[in-house]
């Protein structure tokens, strides 16, 4: 990879994580005025609403990631002609599957007292023309998507980036203006369904003026691009399914089991939004570059960025991660009170290493993606979602919410583990060895968190307070953190670089 390409992969970085954390502050933000200002029943409500509501974009069948790929790859081989049918013929895919979730948008409506007969009876009038307000807007959203996926492929991140971040902060100032005027559910779809349409209009508006020459005409639907789709689509959507069943039932499944712990079981899977959020965010980008030296036969070279990826998206779970495990009481009750810190403390702390284990594969996915791999790569996701869909029922069964929470853990190990007994070993085009992965990817950035970890057990088990302990063992840890960093964070690559520019500047 040349600078000129590491310059756009960097700056491409950049943008998906402007739109993660503009995504990441509105959902942080947000429920802290929520759960003081609506009842713990209303807020589980809204939150089963807006579950429900998503059950539309399983609908996609990743052909937004399908649309990105195709353009990049296109893009690369100047073959103009092949990517204006793929997106024409995604728009027609979609049209058709907006249709279809409408439809189930208002069965789904028609059924939710029978299906959620634990949600309040003064609640279910709101919540069927919320769901259908929600459902409907992201609905009518699905052929839009196609526009999105035209800036991602050409590494235009920037543009959803905007529109997204803007669009959510704006929803978010609605709703709390709703509901601190007395609102209801019905007035907050409203208000969600309104900033959706709108944003889909910009979405267009920017498409004319930054890619005019991505043509859209009937003319040029074509089986053969719809073929090619549904090849490259058919292991995202068994994917999707997958994930699903992972994350996707969730809330829905503690509504059913125990709706009166769907509030606190939100707020803590808000924070985990969060921090998936910034990890997707962050690593999105590989998928057209990866394409890019997949077109230019860089096996080698693509393993090595999964790798160095893989590493720095482990730093990025435990600096975001471990401070949610060690500290999720006291974060909880800043953030949103101590009823639901009461709560939702052993749920965040179950669902945090859970999709730590999950997460830590992103990398790999999106380069299998990126390099059109994914197709050999199904059985494993279809593993975990059924796995956590089994343990969530079981355990919800008998332990509500937390037995939903543990369901997600199992799965993540179950994923994770089929990576590595089966995936792996069939990627074929990216050059890569399994233990260097583990070592390099895995187990350096776990080494540098020792210190941490074992200080904060310490400090669980003595129950000393600060001002007993003073500030001599924390800096003590800080030492030792910096030197694992530089010792194993780091490859030797990385180093020998860092010393030349520390002493290129010292010149």
């Amino acid at each position: 990879m040349n600078s000129k390409d590491r310059l756009v992969l960097v700056k491409n970085a950049f943008s998906n994580l402007a739109r993660g954390s503009a995504a990441a502050l509105v959902a942080i933000t947000l429920p802290s005025f929520l759960t003081r200002l609506m009842s713990p029943e209303a807020y589980g409500a809204w939150s089963l609403v807006l579950q429900l509501s998503t059950f539309v974009g399983y609908l996609d069948f990743g052909i937004q990631t399908a649309v990105g790929r195709f353009v990049a790859h296109a893009g690369e081989q100047g073959d103009a002609d092949h990517r204006d049918r793929i997106v024409v013929t995604s728009m027609a895919v979609l049209t058709a599957a907006a249709a279809v979730a409408i439809a189930g948008s208002g069965l789904l409506a028609l059924l939710l007292p029978r299906v959620f007969h634990q949600v309040p009876r003064f609640l279910l009038s709101d919540c069927r023309m919320a769901l259908l307000l929600v459902a409907g807007s992201l609905a009518a959203g699905l052929p839009f998507s196609v526009f999105n996926g035209i800036f991602v492929g050409l590494q235009r991140y920037e543009v959803p980036a905007l529109v997204i971040g803007v669009s959510r902060a704006i929803t978010a100032v609605c709703l709390v203006l709703i509901v601190r005027h007395g609102g209801n559910l019905t007035q907050m779809g409203a208000a969600v369904a309104i900033v959706n349409l709108a944003s889909y209009g910009l979405q267009y508006i920017l498409y004319r003026k930054l890619a005019p020459t991505v043509r859209f005409s009937l003319d040029l639907v074509s089986r053969k691009a719809g073929r090619e789709l549904f090849d490259y689509c058919v292991s995202l959507t068994i994917w999707s399914f997958a994930m699903l069943l992972v994350s996707g039932l969730d809330i829905s499944l503690v509504g059913y089991f125990e709706f009166e712990k769907v509030a606190y079981y939100t707020v803590a899977t808000t924070l985990i939004v969060f921090l998936i959020g910034v990890q997707n965010a962050l690593f999105n980008v590989m998928i057209p570059s990866t394409a890019v030296l997949q077109a230019r036969g860089d096996a080698v070279e693509l393993g090595r960025i999964m790798i160095a990826a893989t590493r720095y998206g482990i730093f990025i779970l435990l600096g975001l991660g471990l401070p949610l495990i060690l500290a999720a009481r006291p974060i909880l009750s800043i953030w949103v009170g101590s009823r639901y810190a009461l709560e939702g403390t052993l749920i965040l702390r179950f669902l945090t290493v859970a999709n730590i284990i999950r997460l830590s594969a992103v990398p790999y996915i999106m380069a299998l993606i990126g390099t059109g791999q994914q197709r050999l790569v199904t059985i494993t996701p279809l593993l975990e979602g059924m796995s956590n869909l089994a343990v969530s029922v079981i355990a919800g069964h008998f332990l509500g919410a937390i037995g939903v929470a543990i369901g997600t853990l199992v799965g993540g190990i179950v994923g994770v583990g089929g990576n590595f007994i089966y995936n792996m070993r069939r990627t074929v085009e990216i050059k890569f060895q399994i233990l260097e992965y583990v070592r390099d990817g895995l187990l350096r950035p776990l080494v540098c968190a020792l210190p941490v970890i074992a200080a904060a057990l310490a400090f669980r088990i003595s129950g000393a307070s600060f001002s007993v302990i003073g500030y001599g063992p924390i800096v003590a840890v800080s030492i030792a953190t910096a030197l694992l960093l530089w010792r194993y964070g780091l490859v030797r690559s990385e180093r020998d670089k860092l010393r030349l520019r520390y002493f290129a500047s010292q010149a």
